[in-house]
């Protein structure tokens, strides 16, 4: 069955609309000092590229882990891992760091742009096969669970860039290594305990997420309160990430 204009819109509109609006949500958590909008788009954007980038590499890696475990252990490595290069290529290479709470910031937005264009594919996928109602429940599971997964595992990298914002670098590139790790823990913890079908799993494994937006907006606030220990330490910020 192909899709008419209609159905494609609809596909669009329900893939696109909850990242949005998740990035609204958050975007105010920066209020205070918010981020050029010109930067945010480019977040956006290149965390959208980012899937482009991962079908093709976890297809690959389909071709050498043929059991579900591993597969999808190594393909939530990959999504992390891409997430972050968005907000590199855009963002850490470029110097524009100025906090703190940038790098949450951005990486998030990165994780909403890779969720926008993987949750429209998906729903793009499920309305093709013309069960409307079917849709509607999917994207708003997806609405509470799958897109804010990539929050808050992306969020993890960027609150551990925080805390490492006025370091040197060594602690910056742990901070990374740290971060990608735990995220892409989670990350495959949460697709392992979906694939495994049972009731029970899932809803613990989507516990799991608000329990983590939780833990993020209280992290949100512990980031806002960094300082540096001495004034020139803001030399020494995570714009040397080049």
């Amino acid at each position: 069955m192909d899709l008419d204009t209609t159905q494609f819109c609809y596909g669009i509109l329900s893939g696109m609309l909850p990242p949005f609006l998740w990035l609204w949500f958050w975007l105010k958590e920066d209020h205070l000092h918010p981020e050029p909008r010109s930067r945010v788009a480019w977040c956006f954007f290149f965390g959208m590229v980012a899937v482009l980038i991962a079908l093709p590499l976890q297809y690959v890696a389909s071709r050498f882990f043929f059991d579900d475990f591993h597969r999808y252990i190594v393909w939530a490595f990959i999504e992390e891992v891409l997430k972050f290069g968005a907000v590199y290529v855009v963002i850490f290479r470029n110097n524009l760091m100025d906090e703190p709470i940038d790098s949450m910031i951005y990486m998030l937005t990165a994780a909403l742009g890779f969720a926008a264009l993987e949750n429209t594919f998906f729903m793009l996928g499920v309305i093709k096969n013309g069960d409307i109602v079917s849709a509607v429940i999917t994207g708003n599971l997806r609405f509470m669970g799958a897109i804010l997964l990539h929050v808050v595992c992306s969020s993890v990298i960027g609150f551990l860039l925080a805390l490492a914002y006025y370091h040197r670098m060594a602690t910056k590139v742990i901070a990374i290594i740290a971060g990608i790790a735990i995220a892409g823990t989670l990350h495959a913890t949460f697709n392992l305990a979906i694939i495994n079908g049972a009731t029970f799993n899932t809803l613990r494994a989507f516990g799991w997420v608000w329990g983590g937006v939780v833990l993020l907006v209280i992290l949100f606030e512990e980031v806002k309160a960094i300082k540096p220990k001495q004034p020139k330490q803001v030399a020494n910020q995570i714009n040397s990430l080049t």
